[in-house]
């Protein structure tokens, strides 16, 4: 991966005035050259620094959640063959909430995609789905951009302990309703 990231990186960085613009245009490209959100994050946070690296990612990750949403939405065949698919791996649980799915897309290994497909379920409307994604994307690049250099010096147990807190965050933000639909409370006996 490093023999991919590294030279876009590079490009990005020697792009002066233009670097912001690639460097969102990167976050786009992304996804197709399998490189994790969080690494890029991190590196927005190198190029520009906390603060602008920050702004850049929050753009180009809520640009990144939009395209998947106005996909999604129309292409109605595949967002029935993956919501099928979420549903095997997640076996019907209920919706979660939005502060659940903000800590979600700290989990590096959790899929960026799948967060966004779960935010899809539990918005109204494409306005309430942006708002909702910057919400949850927000926490994410505030937190690659300012600690992503410091992460790869931390000791395993203190990885896994900000991996348990994450965990108990995920717990206490869930929903406090459980909403069960007819067809699935009374299953037709086969």
């Amino acid at each position: 991966m490093n023999e991919l990231v590294l030279p876009l990186i590079e490009v990005v960085s020697n792009s002066g005035i233009y670097a912001p613009f690639y460097f969102i245009i990167f976050h786009f490209i992304r996804q197709f050259v399998f490189v994790p959100v969080s690494v890029v994050c991190v590196a927005g946070g190198v190029l520009f620094g906390a603060i602008y690296g920050t702004i850049y990612s929050v753009i180009g990750i809520t640009v990144v959640s939009t395209v998947f949403y106005l996909v999604v939405k129309r292409t109605p065949g595949l967002f029935k063959k993956i919501i099928r698919m979420k549903e095997r791996w997640t076996r019907k649980h209920m919706p979660m909430s939005v502060g659940q799915i903000a800590i979600l897309r700290l989990v590096p290994f959790v899929h960026f995609h799948f967060i966004s497909l779960c935010l899809i379920e539990v918005s109204k409307d494409f306005r309430d789905y942006l708002r909702s994604s910057l919400i949850s994307n927000l926490p994410l690049a505030l937190f690659y951009s300012f600690f992503g250099t410091a992460i790869s010096g931390f000791d395993p147990v203190l990885i896994f302990l900000m991996l348990s807190a994450l965990a108990i965050l995920f717990f206490l933000l869930r929903r406090k309703e459980w909403i069960m639909k007819w067809e699935d409370f009374f299953q037709p006996v086969r």
